[in-house]
């Protein structure tokens, strides 16, 4: 997966990146409903675009802290295990990486950091560049939670 071209936002007082191709679109936080004894890095469910989103905290993620703020934006990715929603402090810019600035990271040994997959060294800033499938692949206990959205939607598509 290519970072040529790359959504850049924040959490915390960092700058964090992904592949503009994963991006479906980038929303508000609207109502979340959230579900009791989840992991705490997962809000709950909301509805985007009509479509069961799952909202992952990505402040709780690298933190353990929440993100919520006035300012905060849902960015919906795609992967090909499912669609979900990364709340952010906030969505920045979209920028092209020139050549050679992107350097792939050693962390990406590490079992916690496998979605950091290169940092971009610019002049003035690091961004720091997630994969969103490793990422969502990564969470603790997603795979139910994945599971679970799947039989949701089959049941929804089942009563239409």
């Amino acid at each position: 997966m290519g970072f040529e071209k790359a959504v850049v936002f924040l959490c915390g007082t960092e700058e964090y990146a992904v592949p503009v191709e994963q991006v479906v679109s980038i929303e508000k936080l609207e109502r979340v409903t959230p579900i009791p004894h989840l992991p705490n890095y997962l809000l709950g469910f909301t509805r985007i675009r009509g479509e069961l989103t799952p909202v992952i905290d990505f402040g709780q993620v690298l933190y353990n802290r929440p993100t919520h703020t006035d300012t905060s934006k849902v960015i919906v990715l795609s992967t090909d295990t499912v669609n979900y929603g990364l709340l952010v402090a906030d969505a920045r810019e979209i920028i092209d990486f020139e050549e050679g600035v992107l350097k792939q990271m050693g962390l990406v040994n590490y079992a916690k950091t496998k979605y950091f997959t290169a940092v971009a060294n610019l002049e003035d800033r690091m961004i720091s560049c997630v994969d969103p499938h490793i990422l969502v692949n990564s969470l603790d206990g997603i795979r139910e939670i994945i599971n679970y959205l799947h039989k949701m939607l089959e049941n929804e598509e089942a009563n239409v």
